[in-house]
């Protein structure tokens, strides 16, 4: 009898299953979980659950909490924490416990007896017995039933494939990551209580959840590469009963995704096609027009010069497309003839907002283009999403306190409300313990020294100061790097100011992988709030342009349109990052790369400008890229 095989995941060692977006994915999980309640129920038995407490679970503990609103009970849950910060009391607000149960246990009816968790309060003499008493705990109940996660507990590379419960120093990547948690790297703790490899891989269900284009990598790199112990996260091939659930965006390196040609046939849109030519021109490295139809046949791509070729058009129709996408004008050129330019020429001088999640993503992701579009006159705005004020160290708030302190008798300084917010801060400040959120008033502080940051650099690039609009949204004044969800209020201050601009153009962030989520809701609100006006007049004559930055860069197969920096350019955009000083040496929250901002940004766009020249363009120093939003465009 026949058998049929998906040969699309061919190079998968593990089962994945793509969803368009987190929600999806989620109700997909959820519902698994409450047919198995259900079924554990009607057994007499319990169902014994390992919880992560990362970011990504998010949308799933807020399902289940509406399942809990419908009247679904949770009373026959057991939960196992699987990790936790060592030295930390389960209160601190970075506690995995804390976010447990602020996100599950506030909100459900499990039992608190059937609540269990690595301690990072106990004494260091008492670890060892405490670990193993988590594993005889989670022994009495039969082992984990399902255990739902987004990592391997804090198993760092090299951990051992038979390892258990235990303490464990943490690498400096991870303490990196967690910088933002911790209100910088120096007050992440050193040490991790977690759950073994063998104890994670007993688990009878194991769900791996992974969302957004910065998870993509390390999903291609666990499904697709070799049980390795620098990538504990690979020891999951070795498990039965592993699901591992993403997104589109996290899909976006597996090879069925990003070369679907060499698991099988296609259907070779134009998109695919580019993409392909791309590929192949880097595989070989050649040049566009020097592919030959054997370089397409040796490559597993004879079904595209079959569908779409020959092959001398298909090199000429992928290198026309992106010479077109090529422009020195990125609000159009008046005056000429706009037929094969990304950018229409009129009306001119275009009104252009750009916005930027936090004060300074403007001059990381296209400081460039934003020089060349003050230069070349158009009436340009920059509008800041939010004040950025948990990036800002303690030690800028001291120093500005002395400053203040130090001119205030010289020049009478007598604004009442200015000097109360300082004299607060400074007395907040010498109460702060390292790693606490900051008051109301040190945050007040914070917020005008990346104002004036801001300020600094948009008048160094030729930027009205009436055109600088600081928005603060609220989802984001909460203090810490928890968010509130975004509000009607903030989607209405979008509005307001798109209806007072009437803008012909728009430059938003499309880069949603940066550590916090900030991006990637700002980005939201300013798609809901064109949708409310989208039959207002101007917008019929209005394109959203989306940029990328400091933690990914567009695809060369999707641009739109790539604007060549010179050298000088270069320099002008890296001088405007530096008006951003409370943001250097280093940054507060850098990600998985500690390099500071400018040179992530000089190397990426220089980069892009390595490559256009290799696929056959003329040489540049470097290129900022872009991509215009089209309706229900997948990012």
């Amino acid at each position: 009898m026949a058998v049929n095989y998906d040969f699309s995941r061919r190079y998968e060692n593990l089962p994945v299953f793509i969803y368009n977006d987190q929600l999806e994915a989620s109700g997909y999980l959820v519902e698994n979980i409450l047919t198995l309640l259900t079924q554990k129920e009607s057994q007499g038995k319990k169902l014994v659950l390992g919880l992560s407490s990362r970011p990504a679970m998010i949308p799933v503990f807020e399902l289940f909490a509406k399942a809990y609103e419908n009247g679904r009970s949770f009373k026959n849950v057991v939960v196992f924490g699987i990790n936790e910060y060592y030295p930390l009391h389960k209160d601190e607000i970075q506690s995995h416990y804390r976010f447990l149960k602020e996100y599950v246990f506030d909100l459900l009816d499990i039992p608190p007896t059937q609540v269990h968790y690595l301690d990072g309060n106990v004494p260091r003499s008492q670890v060892a017995r405490h670990c193993t008493d988590f594993e005889n705990k989670i022994a009495s109940y039969g082992g984990i039933d399902v255990l739902i996660t987004a990592g391997m507990g804090t198993n760092e590379p090299g951990s051992h494939y038979s390892s258990r419960t235990r303490l464990i120093t943490l690498n400096t990547n991870t303490r990196i990551s967690a910088a933002s948690e911790f209100f910088g790297v120096d007050y992440v703790p050193n040490y991790s209580l977690t759950m073994g490899i063998q104890t994670i891989l007993e688990s009878r269900s194991i769900y791996y959840l992974a969302w957004g284009e910065g998870e993509a990598k390390a999903v291609k790199k666990m499904v697709e590469g070799k049980v390795d112990e620098t990538n504990p996260s690979s020891y999951l091939q070795n498990h039965a009963q592993t699901e591992v659930i993403i997104d589109q965006a996290a899909s976006a390196e597996l090879t069925r995704v990003a070369t679907p040609w060499l698991t099988g046939p296609c259907i070779w849109t134009e998109e695919l096609t580019r993409k392909a030519v791309f590929w192949l021109c880097r595989h070989l490295d050649k040049p566009i027009l020097k592919l030959t139809a054997r370089d397409y046949n040796d490559n597993g791509m004879s079904d595209l010069i079959t569908e779409r070729g020959p092959f001398s058009k298909i090199n000429i129709d992928t290198f026309n497309f992106l010479q077109h996408s090529i422009t020195g004008w990125p609000g159009g050129k008046p005056n000429a003839d706009d037929s094969t330019r990304p950018e229409r020429a009129l009306p001119y001088p275009k009104r252009v907002i750009v916005f930027s999640p936090h004060p300074d993503d403007d001059a990381i992701s296209m400081g460039g283009t934003v020089a060349r579009l003050s230069e070349q006159g158009h009436i340009l705005h920059i509008a800041y999403h939010t004040s950025g004020n948990i990036a800002v160290f303690d030690h800028e708030v001291t120093r500005f306190l002395d400053f203040l302190h130090e001119i205030s008798p010289v020049y009478g300084l007598d604004e009442e409300k200015t000097k109360a917010i300082f004299k607060q801060a400074r007395k907040d400040m010498a109460n702060k313990k390292p790693g606490e959120p900051d008051t109301l008033a040190i945050r007040q502080v914070k917020t005008m020294i990346r104002r004036g940051e801001a300020k600094s650099a948009c008048d160094y690039l030729g930027i009205e100061p009436e055109h600088v609009h600081f928005l603060e949204m609220p989802f984001y004044e909460t203090g810490g790097v928890k968010k509130k969800a975004l509000s009607r209020e903030d989607i209405q201050i979008i509005c307001d100011l798109l209806e007072s601009i009437k803008p012909h153009q728009i430059f938003a962030a499309g880069d949603l992988s940066d550590p916090h989520g900030t991006h990637r809701v700002c980005y939201m609100a300013i798609l809901a709030a064109m949708e409310e006006l989208r039959d207002r007049p101007w917008m019929k004559d209005c394109r959203l342009w989306l940029y990328r930055g400091a933690w990914q860069e567009w695809d060369v197969a999707d641009v739109d349109m790539a604007v060549p920096l010179s050298p000088e350019e270069v320099v002008i955009k890296r001088n405007a990052i530096f008006r951003h000083q409370s943001q250097k040496d280093p940054a507060m929250f850098p990600g998985n790369d500690p390099r500071e901002f400018w040179k992530r940004a000089e190397e990426r766009n220089h980069n892009t400008a390595v490559l256009y020249d290799k696929l056959g363009m003329a040489e540049y120093q470097a290129i900022e890229l872009f991509r215009v939003y089209r309706e229900g465009m997948k990012l």
